[in-house]
């Protein structure tokens, strides 16, 4: 084992390895009882014990892989802000789109992704996206998961303050008011409080898993509470149910027949940004980056193995798999190889067995995750030069489209074409020349036709 994981040349041990790889499930597992939100049969509508196995043995084969071919203490899982994306994409369609259809979609989108890692267009990308930009595309999403916290708990809810007879129909801006919620008779939005403050007092107090400590005393708390039902345990089969599974489920020329060019290019584009970031950041938290030779052949096997899990994931029946920045939690307590990855993908296997349990967990003991989570994304804020308007007009679009208009791709949308067009003014009538990668163009080119064609729906 020493051998193979190069134990003593990174200096590590057995032992460091394994605590390590814990303390990253630890932080990761939230995802178990999360993901079922989503893409469950209160989302997206995939059978809940599909979803939990998907999660499970997804983020299991895809995070021991990693450890395995790549050596590297990065574990992966279905990543937070795709799958909120993910039933989006179902709901909104009003039956056109089905799960199996967005499952294709995902599918094609990890091929796309892999062809662009081998063929290092991957890398053209990033350069040609500002990093204002990209770092706005993180914030937003935060805020986009934030928000369907906030939704899903009942902390706010909608007023009405006009004449609304069809529901069917989008309902003008002017005619209601985003409000709180009943925090005096919802014993649901009651527990969701007890939840966040729980959480933030446990991340404050940098308790590790303190995602996964605080779902679970929530779900406890709303037990006497009468908001977790647990009546469902009883006679429950704590083996996997072959028979709701959603593995080779995914429809890949219903996808294509359906033409969801914008999903794919959606579900390619975060993803891409996202692990880019993740990956090099929890490297070089790790030290891997000392040697730069070295650390970017790694970071070049990493992302093949990420792309692969994206398709993989589909194939088992769960959206978008992508590196976690929760790895930087195993990396904190001394993991620097693989072995920490492989520990952490077989106790996510493992967590096979505890199914039944997801099924227990109430919205409302989730919900406070997700707003966490939106909190932790938030950081990237920081990255954004908000003195230069150039910067700072993308990035404000990128960031408040997202939640406001309830889609991830029209906050890229509007960041890229408003960067493009503020670029291409700054060029002609000012001394300040602004780069513009010519992929910049080509990609508010598309955005326009998108638009111009299909519509904003």
């Amino acid at each position: 084992m020493d051998r193979f994981f190069k134990l003593k040349e990174h200096g590590t041990n057995v032992r460091t390895e394994i605590i390590a790889g814990i303390t990253t499930f630890m932080t990761m597992a939230y995802i178990l009882f999360v993901n079922n939100l989503f893409l469950g049969p209160g989302g997206a509508g995939i059978p809940s014990d599909g979803v939990f196995f998907a999660t499970a043995v997804g983020a299991g084969l895809v995070t021991i892989i990693m450890g395995l071919f790549v050596n590297i203490p990065i574990a992966l899982a279905p990543g937070m802000g795709l799958n909120a994306y993910f039933m989006t994409v179902v709901l909104s369609s009003n039956g056109a789109i089905t799960w199996q259809a967005a499952l294709g979609a995902v599918f094609i989108s990890g091929i796309i992704f892999l062809i662009l890692t081998v063929t290092k267009i991957r890398q053209m990308l990033l350069v040609a996206v500002p990093e204002s930009i990209k770092s706005a595309i993180t914030v937003g999403i935060g805020l986009f998961v934030a928000i369907i916290g906030f939704k899903m708990s009942d902390l706010i809810g909608i007023n009405l303050n006009g004449p609304v007879e069809d529901f069917t129909q989008q309902v003008p801006g002017s005619f209601f008011n985003l409000g709180l919620g009943d925090f005096v008779h919802n014993s649901g939005v009651q527990l969701t409080l007890i939840g966040l403050i729980l959480i933030a007092i446990l991340m404050a107090l940098r308790v590790k898993g303190a995602l996964l400590i605080g779902i679970v005393a929530t779900t406890l708390i709303g037990i006497p509470m009468g908001v977790t039902d647990v009546s469902g345990l009883s006679g429950a089969s704590w083996f996997p149910n072959v028979n709701e599974l959603a593995v080779g489920k995914l429809d890949i020329m219903g996808a294509l027949k359906l033409g969801l060019f914008e999903i794919v290019l959606v579900f390619t584009f975060v993803e891409l940004f996202d692990t880019f970031g993740t990956l090099v950041g929890t490297a070089t938290r790790a030290g891997l980056m000392k040697n730069k030779e070295e650390g970017e052949k790694k970071i070049g096997k990493a992302m093949l193995v990420d792309a692969a899990g994206v398709s993989a994931g589909a194939v088992l029946g769960t959206s978008t798999i992508t590196s976690f920045v929760e790895s930087t939690a195993g990396v904190a307590e001394g993991g620097r190889t693989g072995l920490t990855a492989v520990t952490t993908g077989i106790l996510f296997l493992l967590a096979l067995f505890i199914a039944p349990l997801a099924g227990v967990v109430p919205s409302a003991a989730t919900a406070p995750a997700l707003i966490i989570v939106g909190v932790l994304m938030m950081g990237q804020v920081r990255n954004i030069d908000w003195d230069d308007f150039l910067h700072a007009f993308p990035a404000f679009l990128t960031i408040v489209l997202m939640p406001f208009t309830g889609g991830i791709a029209n906050g890229i949308s509007a960041g890229i074409i408003s960067y493009v067009v503020l670029g291409a003014c700054s060029n002609i009538f000012t001394d300040k020349k602004v780069k513009v990668h010519w992929l910049m163009w080509v990609l508010a080119v598309l955005v326009l036709c998108r638009y111009i064609f299909l519509g904003a729906e």
